[in-house]
């Protein structure tokens, strides 16, 4: 019997098949399903299901199958925005100065810089004899390097004392794995010899030939071995002087701002210890500077007869002492700066006249400069209530120029150097950003968010002026929180895309950094972590309740250990976010922890703690994100990855997005993007980089239509 409503719905499929074929092939694309194996892991006689551990295999055909399945997936969902993302990348791009140079630093005898070139993804780096208009030598040029290779992750190390021998390293998978090279600068040779399997750091001893380098345990990928090298010498016959057999420490080489001393040194997140060899005799013993201890945390500084030391010995906040170089045991060390509980000391520069003492102060960076001879003391005047300032450039003693960095979230980035007799301030180079940008066209505040425990937790924001605090502006919310590691504002010429289309962008400096001393990070580590997730949603909904956003318009970012916090606050209030980016995430928190096969596990047992310990496996089970997933809506969740990354192991997130898939139970989107050409840091290049960020912000972007 005919129907005439039949072929009306008939008629409407075609059309909405012809019309809309290309909008609805993201939407009827269905998302990989991984298959489940039943695989059980017990400790403590308790047993945890983990039906995606199959997972772990890079080298498996099946698993390489499957994220190339999500990455078709994500290709598929994100292809609308596909102008919009040029639209951005263009947009970013073209704020960029393409020929650019960095403030020339003098050393040894030259001026050393760096440049780039137009349309170039890579720094070459120069340098010019005595004085700035000398001729120019190309020492390395990246570019050339990285010439048909996917990833290039290439840095000068160090010039020999003679000027005459480049030292560089370079790694072009992206797992870290850095081989040294020696190039002879007055020919452009490199030399034969190859140090691999590094992590890319050398010293070189004052005879211009002894290298020393350090290699890395090829499964753990811990650096655990310092050798010796001499130039010209097979390097199958160098020698190893150091092995660092502690499983929680890594080895390390350096020299100091002095050149006197090579220093081997040995650390983990609570200790340190040193070794010391004169630059001039590199055939001698190394000498232990001061004995590691489990909690003391120091660090060194050289300069004539004297060592600085930064010392956490029964001060929380750090204290600088003082020892003739002939008298290192911890007896002989003598207080310069005692402790203060409300200044956090970071560090010290040492010039012949002046030392720069770097503190913290109310979570913000202040630098105090003191006169040797005088003791007279002052602060550097920053002329903001928001910035960032750090000391670079400064391998001079013998000068009464100082030179440090600026930044803040309407402050390009720049360099200044200032004057430590006169006290001024003189502009070297100021980030330029093509196009025209005007700071007076944004606001930066700092807000105090009152935590559920009642602690203060700072949050920088940035905006467009003239926004209106509704609740109805889209916003950015960042921050990483771990590992004592602060952060710090900065200006983004990325970010302003989205400040241009009415975000609010928020950095939460929330507990696990150390922005406000080192109880910051004592409350936000073993089992205070939990502290980290709640006061980023403490903050999230103080930004709701402050009518700058919603729900339906608040988005979360993080990476690395900033990408757990992003696990985490998905479990814990998944409603609070319209969306997630989590890049490369730590997300099986137990699992890894308990391989101390998986490359860094036994160096992080002082930041999370050890699960072989019950009370920690408890613990961290608690908020662990993979083991936390539940049958329950999620936000919209976009997770990245790299294949190579030794940081963070790429089948982390991609068992979180398995078993997300499986378990939630809304329809919002869930995309995992892994770049199979990269390590934990992402892609390389200058440009690259800004279509991952295009990427990330098209995905924000295309929700908010919705």
């Amino acid at each position: 019997m005919y129907n005439p409503s039949k072929k009306i719905v008939f008629l409407c499929l075609i059309t909405f098949f012809i019309m809309g074929k290309k909008n609805s092939d993201a939407q009827n694309i269905m998302p990989p399903k991984a298959k489940k194996i039943e695989k059980y892991l017990e400790k403590h006689g308790h047993k945890r299901l983990d039906e995606y551990y199959w997972l772990n295999k890079r080298e498996d055909k099946e698993v390489i199958s499957y994220l190339e399945a999500e990455n078709t997936y994500t290709n598929a969902q994100m292809k609308s925005t596909e102008t919009l993302q040029n639209t951005l990348y263009e947009e970013m791009k073209g704020r960029i100065k393409e020929t650019d140079l960095s403030v020339p630093v003098f050393e040894n005898g030259y001026w050393y810089y760096s440049r780039y070139e137009e349309k170039k993804e890579y720094p070459i780096y120069c340098r010019k004899k005595g004085k700035l208009d000398a001729k120019e030598e190309i020492y390395l040029n990246v570019n050339e390097l990285a010439e048909g290779k996917p990833f290039a992750s290439v840095s000068p190390i160090e010039v020999s004392d003679d000027n005459k021998i480049l030292a560089f390293a370079a790694d072009y998978v992206g797992r870290n794995d850095f081989t040294i090279y020696f190039k002879e600068l007055s020919t452009g040779k490199v030399m034969p010899e190859e140090l691999k399997n590094t992590w890319g750091n050398m010293a070189w001893c004052a005879d211009n030939k002894t290298v020393y380098y350090v290699t890395k345990d090829t499964q753990t990928l811990r650096a655990n071995k310092v050798y010796k090298h001499i130039l010209g010498t097979d390097v199958k016959t160098d020698e190893m002087i150091f092995e660092e057999k502690d499983e929680t420490y890594n080895a390390g080489v350096g020299r100091t701002k002095s050149k006197k001393y090579v220093i081997i040194s040995s650390s983990t997140t609570l200790a340190n210890e040193y070794q010391l060899l004169e630059a001039n005799k590199p055939n001698d013993k190394f000498q232990l500077f001061a004995k590691r201890e489990r909690g003391h945390e120091y660090s060194i500084d050289h300069f004539e007869n004297k060592f600085y030391i930064t010392t956490n010995r029964n001060a929380i906040n750090f204290k600088l002492m003082e020892t003739s170089i002939n008298q290192l045991e911890e007896k002989n060390w003598k207080e310069v700066i005692p402790h203060r509980k409300d200044v956090f000391l970071e560090g010290v520069e040492i010039f012949k006249e002046y030392m720069i003492v770097f503190e913290r102060q109310k979570g913000l960076e202040t630098m105090k400069v003191i006169n040797f001879k005088t003791k007279e003391e002052y602060y550097i005047d920053f002329g903001e209530s928001v910035y960032s300032a750090n000391g670079g450039g400064n391998p001079e003693f013998n000068t009464t120029k100082f030179r440090f960095t600026f930044t803040s979230l309407i402050t390009p980035n720049s360099t200044y150097e200032f004057d430590l007799k006169t006290k001024e301030k003189k502009l070297l180079k100021q980030q330029e950003v093509v196009g025209g940008y005007n700071p007076n066209d944004y606001v930066q505040e700092r807000h105090y968010v009152k935590a559920r425990d009642g602690q203060m937790v700072p949050v920088s924001l940035v905006y467009k002026k003239g926004l209106k605090k509704d609740g109805n502006n889209p916003t950015l919310q960042y921050a990483y929180g771990s590992y004592g590691s602060s952060t710090d504002v900065y200006f983004s010429t990325g970010n302003l895309s989205l400040l241009n289309r009415g975000f609010v962008y928020a950095i939460a400096h929330i507990r696990g950094g150390q922005e406000m001393g080192r109880n910051w990070y004592e409350d936000g580590k073993f089992f205070n972590k939990k502290n980290t997730f709640y006061d980023f949603i403490d903050c999230s909904e103080y930004l709701i309740n402050e009518k700058f956003t919603s729900k339906d318009k608040l988005f979360a970012f993080g990476g690395s250990a900033g990408g757990l916090l992003m696990g985490a606050i998905a479990n814990l209030r998944p409603d609070l976010y319209k969306g997630i980016i989590a890049a490369v995430p730590f997300v099986d928190v137990v699992t890894t922890m308990l391989d101390d096969s998986i490359p860094l596990t036994t160096g992080e047992y002082d930041e999370w703690g050890n699960p072989n310990d019950i009370n920690y496996y408890i613990y961290m089970l608690s908020y662990s994100p993979y083991d936390q997933v539940e049958k329950k809506s999620y936000p919209n969740i976009l997770v990245t990855t790299g294949l190579h990354d030794s940081q963070v192991q790429y089948f982390e997130p991609a068992k979180w997005v398995a078993r997300l898939r499986d378990k939630k139970t809304d329809n919002n989107l869930l995309l995992l993007k892994t770049d199979m050409e990269a390590g934990h840091g992402g892609t390389t290049g200058r440009f690259k980089r800004l279509k991952e960020t295009a990427f990330n912000f098209a995905f924000m972007l295309k929700l908010l239509e919705k």
